[in-house]
């Protein structure tokens, strides 16, 4: 789950990136508008948190552009000005959701992952396939009365294709969601993770299609 974090305080930022991370997101953090336009030029972000009072201009109007664009990634604006009139204003030019500093991270990761669920048409947190029930949460899965433990990068994948799980996930896909915008990506780090998770989950849990990419097998149907 990459989540765009625009943010100007360095004590703050550095915390979200750190506490996201721990809560199974996929963060890159930025200070300026001008930095913000270019990582959403550069990366395949699924949400973002926005900050209003950025050094080069207004988080709001740089909003607004991305609404008229036709970005239509959810956003939630995290800001210390929240007046009533000053939320209002934030939804009305696009954003999904507003929380004001200071806020506890645990409700702000909780917020993203809401968000992520109403853009991909759900109402339940937790995610099913082949008896296998994922808790983005505690980033745990369940099935039957066994619990399986994921690493962050593990359950990073296994999140993708659960999110979609008729469709074929590329390699690229998969690397862009593990690594943030400017990092190197190392070459066989989702054949090492997939291996990982087929040992947890059963060798035919996850299907290489191959010269394609991963998804999930087909669902079993029980009698």
């Amino acid at each position: 789950m990459r989540v765009l974090i625009v943010e100007d305080d360095d004590i703050l930022r550095d915390g979200l990136g750190v506490g996201l991370r721990l809560a199974g997101f996929s963060p890159d953090a930025v200070e300026t508008c001008a930095d913000a336009a270019a990582a959403l030029r550069a990366g395949d972000f699924q949400v973002m948190v926005l900050d209003l009072m950025l050094p080069d201009g207004s988080g709001l109007d740089l909003l607004r552009r991305w609404r008229a664009d036709g970005v239509s990634m959810p956003v939630l604006v995290l800001t210390a000005r929240d007046r009533l009139e000053e939320r209002v204003a934030g939804l009305d030019a696009g954003a999904d959701d507003y929380l004001g500093k200071p806020f506890e991270l645990e409700e702000l990761a909780a917020r993203l992952r809401a968000l992520l669920r109403r853009n991909h048409g759900r109402a339940e947190s937790v995610l099913q396939w082949n008896g296998l029930l994922l808790d983005p949460a505690r980033m745990r899965g369940t099935r039957g009365t066994e619990e399986i433990t994921f690493s962050n990068r593990e359950f990073t994948i296994l999140h993708a294709l659960m999110e979609r799980p008729g469709a074929v996930m590329a390699k690229a896909a998969l690397e862009e969601r593990l690594y943030g915008w400017q990092e190197d990506v190392e070459s066989n780090t989702v054949e090492v993770h997939v291996h990982k998770l087929r040992s947890k989950l059963g060798p035919d849990f996850i299907t290489t299609v191959r010269g394609a990419g991963y998804r999930l097998a087909d669902e079993k149907v029980t009698t």
